[in-house]
């Protein structure tokens, strides 16, 4: 009986003859490999894809929000990006693009501008050593140079391209890093910390855990910096010094530290809620 493609099996004879032609498809292959030397250009596209997808994986692809950024970034590696929004004296919001310009950023791939847009792409950021004054969030009482800190740090950063050196996460899910930022005209590379203290519009953090400074040599830095601003009567330091000869009815006041005001604002507010009914 003739054999039909549908039949269970097929004749001894068109078996063999499917394995000849299959034989001599392959055999050019077979015999090209047969030589050493002919597995050196697979092995190496082969060797080239996995390291073009780690270095991708590792350098080139978006993180998105600080949910994703894995605990092995911290004090090992930075995050490129750009500053999308400052929210307070000392942080921001990061939109990650990893490789800048030679990886497309600014012209073949686009920042979005839209909060629609943003929203969950952008990334926290507590900038590390300092600590500004406190806005008046949730009705509290602003502390007095807190709109300025905020305005200098907005007008230093925004829309422009930072690179943050992460060290941790806070109890805020924000990503503490030390961030450094080139302006005109020189374009040197600044460290926002440092410029805020010398302004007088941020104090050394102060909190007995969770301080971070990015090094030992930092934080002596920091603490330098804060002491000529002071002394100079800076930003908030300028409270100290009152008005002067010609301001003479300007007294001078004690300054409350960022970190002094937060712990008497959370002790009022734990008193306040003990004498609720």
């Amino acid at each position: 009986m003739p054999w039909s493609p549908g039949s269970s099996s097929a004749p001894s004879g068109d078996k063999d003859d499917i394995k000849s032609k299959l034989s001599s498809w392959t055999k050019p292959i077979r015999d090209h490999l047969s030589e050493g030397s002919n597995w050196i250009a697979p092995v190496i596209a082969a060797g080239a894809t996995v390291g073009f997808w780690s270095f991708y994986k590792t350098y080139l692809r978006r993180i998105p929000n600080s949910a994703h950024v894995s605990p092995r970034y911290f004090h090992r590696r930075s995050l490129f990006g750009k500053v999308t929004s400052v929210g307070d004296g000392d942080g921001f919001h990061l939109y990650h693009t990893p490789g800048g310009r030679l990886a497309g950023w600014g012209w073949l791939r686009t920042v979005p501008k839209l909060k629609k847009e943003l929203k969950g792409q952008t990334i926290p950021i507590r900038i590390a050593g300092v600590d500004a004054p406190e806005g008046g969030h949730f009705g509290r009482t602003a502390q007095p140079f807190a709109a300025e800190a905020q305005k200098f740090l907005d007008s230093h950063i925004l829309n422009r391209r930072v690179r943050a050196y992460v060290w941790r996460r806070d109890q805020y899910d924000r990503i503490v890093a030390t961030v450094y930022v080139r302006r005109p005209p020189f374009f040197q590379r600044k460290d926002v910390s440092m410029e805020l203290l010398k302004q007088g519009f941020a104090t050394t953090y102060e909190a007995k855990t969770g301080a971070e400074f990015g090094g030992p040599s930092k934080e002596i830095e920091y603490k330098v910096a804060e002491e000529v601003a002071r002394q100079k009567g800076k930003g908030m330091w300028s409270l100290e010094k009152g008005g002067g000869f010609f301001h003479p009815s300007k007294k001078a006041q004690a300054i409350e530290s960022p970190m002094a005001y937060k712990r008497r604002v959370k002790l009022a507010e734990e008193q306040q809620r003990k004498l609720d009914p």
